[in-house]
């Protein structure tokens, strides 16, 4: 057993700003040693995703006091029996879903999440269904598997990919669910051919990073869209070949045959749908409130030959995947630490969920 520090998300829904109502406590916890199949991880970065927001303000329920954070990288100190492929010393991303590799969803080659993985982060434990945080000796349940915003993590080995030493800790942990995510959802779900258009809807991390995994294809022309002026100027600094707010892309007939929806919002999914071309995919990545729902004609599906495609953590098998994004960032083709829009350490977590919900940043990146 050992002592870490972690930000422990006390209450749901509190009032905002968070800086005020601080529902989130850095506070010490005692960490349990790792068991069969699992590592214990040193963290060394952790992002700040809409992922860990939606828990704070209740859209996504989850039983507390949890320790939250699920994109993150660090090195690896110890590992349970059982574990190969992993040793100490090396450096790991943590991905926020485990895969058993036996369930019938485990073999749709990352279409459909795992089914066990799924259960156990619904239920705040590890892969196996235990739980190694304890407060005072009381239970703090695990965020997805990873409970990323600590100074240590054990977590199951099925969360952990090992990269190579030269991939920095900032980089690692936004391969974790930034980019798995986004780029995934480019790389395994829309498939750019040469000469394609790739619109992506929402421009926070997760869109950021399906932004740059389609200006890495080449001949592909990538359009971006949101709200805000400032995420389109940073779209239009990363490559963007074009930018437009939801109703400018509207009004003037935007259309694509690959669309990405990254902000989790229902409105957002309409304006993807919208730009959609016909014979063209919508794929939805965001996670919007469970009781969300968009105007849809299944007509416009039919008449037009095009796909609406759900696809959690980009459709992505992390060890299959991660590389893929390793190669492309070593070869230059995917400049992921151009996503980190601010490091903040973790007595500040309160105030980057603020900065989060006001959707004023990329990504916000806690450094140990």
């Amino acid at each position: 057993m050992i002592t870490i520090r972690g930000a422990v998300l006390e209450r749901i829904g509190a009032s905002r700003p968070y800086s005020a109502s601080r529902p989130l406590a850095v506070t010490e916890v005692e960490l349990a040693p790792p068991g069969a199949g699992e590592l214990l991880v040193r963290v060394e970065a952790a992002g700040v995703c809409h992922s860990d927001l939606s828990v704070v303000d209740g859209n996504r329920v989850r039983p507390v006091p949890m320790l939250l954070g699920h994109e993150a990288a660090g090195i690896v100190e110890a590992v349970g029996a059982d574990v190969t492929g992993v040793r100490p010393g090396q450096r790991v991303v943590l991905t926020f879903l485990p895969r058993c590799g036996n369930c019938p969803a485990c073999a749709t080659d990352g279409m459909a999440p795992c089914q066990p993985g799924s259960a156990a982060n619904g239920a705040g434990t590890l892969l196996d269904g235990g739980i190694r945080l304890h407060r005072a000796g009381q239970t703090v349940y695990h965020h997805l598997g990873v409970s990323g915003f600590a100074t240590h993590a054990v977590v199951s080995a099925a969360s952990a990919v090992p990269v190579p030493d030269d991939v920095p800790p900032t980089v690692a942990a936004l391969l974790g669910c930034a980019v798995l995510t986004g780029g995934g959802a480019v790389l395994n779900v829309g498939r750019p051919a040469p000469g394609d258009t790739v619109a992506v809807v929402g421009l926070g991390g997760v869109g950021m990073a399906a932004v740059l995994t389609a200006l890495a294809h080449d001949e592909v022309r990538v359009i971006a869209i949101d709200r805000l002026a400032d995420k389109l100027s940073a779209a239009t600094a990363l490559g963007a070949h074009a930018t437009y707010t939801p109703q400018q892309a509207v009004d003037e007939g935007v259309r694509a045959p690959v669309v990405i929806e990254a902000a989790g919002h229902p409105a957002a999914l309409q304006t993807a749908i919208d730009v959609t071309a016909p014979g063209g995919r919508t794929i939805t990545v965001g996670l919007p409130p469970p009781d969300a729902r968009i105007s849809l004609s299944p007509l416009a599906l039919v008449a037009e030959g095009r796909s609406l495609i759900g696809s959690y953590l980009g459709s992505a098998v992390p060890a299959r995947d991660i590389p893929r994004f390793v190669e492309l960032w070593r070869s230059g083709r995917l400049p992921v630490e151009r996503l980190v829009s601010s490091t903040v350490p973790l007595e500040q977590i309160n105030e980057a969920m603020d900065q989060l919900a006001d959707g004023t940043a990329v990504r916000q990146i806690i450094t140990f």
